[in-house]
């Protein structure tokens, strides 16, 4: 059976999963799946033979296992050397796990529907994440009490180069051999990341060589810099960095536990070498909202990151891919997409949705509720529901993700679109403390379902410890929820448009269709309000909007409004010189909001001098009434009447002006050479002429 261009392999495991083929085909080719299915029953064992018949095939496979992912990935490797071919040509194998998440479970045999979705979920092509280099060179820092510091440090100094920072010293006994340098002090300032951390100690002191009955140290002094590749903190005081537990390199377990400093040390013993980390989050600085011209609009991203890896960079943010910890709440609350979480990159997580609550339904399921969960902690919890409980409902479809709170109003408002009754997120218990903006987001749906008739209740944090919590959550889910009738829309465009194509959608069918639905302030929908008694239309709004929401026409006196392009970043409302702007979070479902609408329109005013339209006519009366007679710079009629004049005439007229204060005396003309010899000759012309008229006066006198 192929699906989405791959070979399809599905094995039941023993018998272990109830799987019935004839159901099982007919479900896969709801969902889109062509030709027969095999129904394996040890694919891994005796039937390994058909795997490597699938091998010889050359299709990209899916194989609905993941417990022998290692021997599929070995009998391939070895086909390939056995073939001596390129890396380029190595087979195409995906997995995916229906046992756990389908099969192993009480409602087994009402199960495959989603398992057909699975698959067919498995079967897209996901866009690899970019990623950004790491290097250590085994510079470790050990922070802790002497004897369990300098413990740590024998351990690791085969494998490390290890510097021993010790908060006391006092009872530990001198080593005969210094192979290890210690050091007095404590670190009061920490930042960077794995192969480049650098920290301040203050009372920084040496170990003094002549130590004997005790450690000794030399004199102490503030503000020493330090520089390594990795910490080791056994102080089990405060963290050095917010969110530690995402700072690659910094390994800080309960010094009470001394299981857990052993795995700490056996961890950073190895982390020596090249690495590579995900690019969480790619950042487009021209749809940021941050600020404009010094005034801060939207600090959503900036409020939630606990890793404190984005700082505000002018108008922008600036997000460090180094100290990022991937748990993608800045990505969740961007209204814009600015920040895009990029594990998977693209739209693939809305893709992923689509294709399995579309192969779900089309499958014959009904009521599918998306369980949204990591892949370590909730991976874990379905395995022990799966192996010790009822496991998962029928209806309940995991959807891993990497961290879950990276999900955002376009996600949960797209599963709803298509067709989920229910989002469950299953969180880590140890992360409560991160769900801020998981937790806004969860805040909008609900009143958005809420306000278009639904009901709320759609989406459920699902925060317990013990599995058994966790499974009678799910299964005690209520069934009688009114259905969305599924969409099918792809998720094209910008993350701001794919949300509003899902809300359409809601808005569409919804059992009550409002025009406008009021939303909580901070929602990243709504309208602005102008005063426009107030307003003069100086249009710096216009000019502090990133989103292109508020618009002018260089024609007119105009200021117009596009409703779906407004974030509510308040950078209008910042900007206004006037405070006329206030802000109306909402949902606009009319015809209105896709268009621009005039907000304040006014008549020109004309030049007086010439008659060109300049300026607006409000705002040209109120500033000559504000200066008449107030300001010794329009005292008089004349001085007046060029605040009413386009800027061309308002200079020529200021020229020509008797108190122009830029006109000076009469510049001096200046002589040459020319003009004396000229003055020379028109002289000596002269004295001719007058030589000659009294030449001619005397010869008539006689």
């Amino acid at each position: 059976m192929d699906i989405g261009g791959r070979r399809v392999l599905i094995c039941d495991c023993e018998a272990s999963m109830p799987l019935d083929g004839g159901k099982l085909t007919r479900a896969c080719h709801a969902a889109g799946a062509t030709g027969d299915l095999t129904l394996n029953t040890q694919l891994c064992r005796a039937q390994l033979a058909n795997f490597q018949d699938a091998l010889g095939d050359g299709k990209p496979l899916l194989v609905a296992c993941t417990q022998e992912a290692p021997l599929f990935g070995e009998i391939a490797a070895e086909g390939m050397a056995d073939d001596a071919t390129d890396d380029a040509d190595a087979p195409d194998i995906a997995y995916t796990n229906i046992r756990e998440r389908a099969g192993w479970a009480d409602q087994a045999d009402a199960a495959i529907p989603k398992i057909a979705a699975l698959i067919a979920e498995a079967t897209l092509e996901i866009e690899p994440t970019p990623t950004v280099a790491l290097a250590s060179q085994g510079v470790c820092l050990i922070h802790g009490p002497g004897a369990s510091a300098l413990d740590a440090a024998r351990q690791l100094a085969g494998r490390l180069d290890a510097t021993v920072l010790v908060t006391d010293g006092d009872d530990v006994l001198p080593p005969a051999i210094m192979d290890v340098p210690i050091f007095r002090g404590t670190i009061s300032q920490a930042g960077g990341h794995l192969g480049a951390f650098r920290v301040t100690v203050d009372g920084y002191a040496p170990a003094a060589p002549s130590s004997r009955g005790a450690l000794a140290f030399e004199a102490p002094r503030d503000g020493a810099i330090s520089e390594c590749d990795l910490i080791l903190d056994l102080t089990g005081g405060t963290p050095l960095f917010p969110a530690h537990e995402k700072r690659d390199g910094y390994l800080r377990p309960d010094p009470g536990d001394p299981l857990a400093v052993q795995k700490a040390i056996f961890a950073i013993a190895d982390m020596v070498g090249d690495y590579e980390k995900p690019r969480y989050v790619r950042y487009d600085s021209e749809i940021c909202t941050h600020a404009r011209s010094g005034k801060v609009g939207c600090t959503r991203c900036l409020d939630v990151c606990p890793a404190s890896a984005i700082v505000p960079a002018g108008d922008g943010v600036e997000i460090d891919p180094y100290l990022c910890g991937g748990c993608g709440a800045c990505a969740s609350v961007c209204p814009t997409g600015a920040a895009t979480y990029q594990l998977p990159a693209g739209d693939a997580i809305l893709r992923r949705a689509r294709t399995l609550l579309g192969a779900y339904l089309a499958a014959g399921g009904a009521a599918p509720v998306v369980l949204v969960h990591d892949t370590r902690h909730g991976t874990e919890m379905i395995d022990a529901m799966a192996r010790a409980g009822r496991g998962l409902p029928a209806a309940v479809l995991p959807f891993p993700v990497n961290e879950v709170t990276q999900i955002g109003l376009d996600f949960l408002a797209a599963a709803l679109a298509y067709g989920a009754t229910h989002i469950a997120i299953l969180v880590d218990p140890r992360k409560r403390d991160e769900l801020a903006g998981l937790a806004a987001q969860i805040g909008l749906v609900e009143t958005v379902m809420e306000g278009l008739g639904y009901g709320g209740g759609r989406v459920h944090v699902l925060d317990a410890a013990d599995p058994d919590a966790i499974e009678a959550a799910l299964h005690d889910l209520p069934s009688d929820a009114t259905a969305v009738p599924a969409g099918s829309f792809l998720p094209a465009g910008s993350k701001r448009a794919r949300t509003l194509l899902a809300l359409g959608h809601l808005h569409d069918h919804a059992p009550r269709r409002l025009e406008s639905l009021p939303l909580p302030v901070g929602a990243p929908f709504g309208a602005v309000r102008v005063d426009i008694q107030g307003c003069t239309l100086c249009l710096a709004c216009v000019g502090a909007c990133p989103t292109g929401a508020l618009r002018d026409d260089p024609d007119r006196p105009w200021l117009g409004f596009a409703e779906d392009a407004c974030v509510q970043c308040g950078l209008c409302r910042e900007t206004c010189p006037e405070s006329v702007i206030t802000l109306e979070p909402r949902l606009n479902f009319t015809e209105s909001a896709r268009g621009a609408i005039a907000l304040n329109e006014q008549e020109p005013f004309e030049c007086i001098r010439c008659g060109k339209p300049f300026g607006v006519r409000a705002t040209i009366e109120h500033i000559t009434e504000k200066l008449a007679g107030q300001n010794a710079m329009f005292a008089s009629e004349a001085q007046i009447a060029r605040l009413k004049m386009c800027d061309d005439c308002r200079v020529i007229v200021q020229f020509e002006a008797p108190d122009d204060p830029f006109k000076g005396a009469p510049r001096p003309v200046p002589r040459s050479t020319d003009d004396d010899l000229r003055e020379r000759e028109i002289e000596e012309a002269r004295q001719k002429v007058l030589r000659e008229r009294a030449a001619s006066e005397r010869g008539g006198e006689s």
